[in-house]
């Protein structure tokens, strides 16, 4: 296991979040990149619903989690992480040029091309459940939502992974398509369903989730 308590990266990630978002925030996907090539890291553990310590503002401006830091480096933003983590192994980030480019491509259009459009359909789903405006917007979210899983499902088609081979880039779709809040879109896709079947059956994807669910464990057997 990559964790240790004496690694040179540290990652932070929250104490406490609601049932709902267990497994889901983000600094799963740094985990995840972490254990996929074996580079053990620490935790740090804040507040998660507003309790921050004065320092961390300094890190994050945003308040958000995952800050990484490694050495006298300090990044923010899970996408910027990942490309980091990245460089570091080809088997996450390809050396050649174009291969690197269009990983890098790949995952900021789940960060710019899914999740606005995904984000929305939790808000109206999970955070503002049942208020009118809601009810009359969330046709047209699902539809746009549908759109874009219909445009990724087509370029997909029978690949295993989004360039022929796992990258960072399919290690931030997966994680932008398994957290759409209604499971019934993406099921309309067999390909996608299988792809994010395939990521969250890796070995590594398995050991980041473990490690993000036994830090909330941790604290409620406190």
């Amino acid at each position: 296991m990559p964790i240790d308590p004496n690694a040179a990266i540290e990652v932070t990630a929250f104490k406490w979040v609601p049932d709902f978002a267990r497994g889901f925030v983000r600094d799963l996907r740094v985990r995840w990149a972490l254990e996929e090539i074996g580079l053990p890291y620490r935790v740090r553990l804040i507040g998660g619903e507003g309790d921050r310590p004065a320092d961390y503002w300094l890190d994050q401006p945003f308040g958000q989690v995952p800050v990484y830091k490694e050495g006298d480096l300090t990044l923010f933003e899970s996408g910027a992480i990942l490309i980091h983590i990245g460089e570091k192994d080809e088997r996450l980030l390809p050396r050649d040029a174009n291969g690197r480019a269009r990983a890098i491509m790949w995952l900021i259009a789940a960060l710019n091309s899914i999740e606005p459009q995904s984000g929305q359909l939790t808000a109206i789903d999970v955070f503002d459940r049942g208020a009118e405006w809601g009810k009359l917007r969330r046709p047209r979210v699902v539809e746009i939502v549908e759109q874009r899983l219909s445009r990724l499902s087509d370029w997909l088609g029978g690949k295993e992974w989004l360039e022929g081979r796992f990258t960072v880039g399919d290690i931030m779709m997966v994680d932008a398509l398994r957290g759409i809040s209604d499971d019934s879109l993406l099921a309309r896709h067999a390909n996608l369903a299988a792809y994010v079947a395939r990521g969250t059956a890796r070995p590594a994807f398995r050991r980041a989730m473990d490690a993000q669910i036994a830090n909330f464990a941790e604290l409620e057997a406190a």
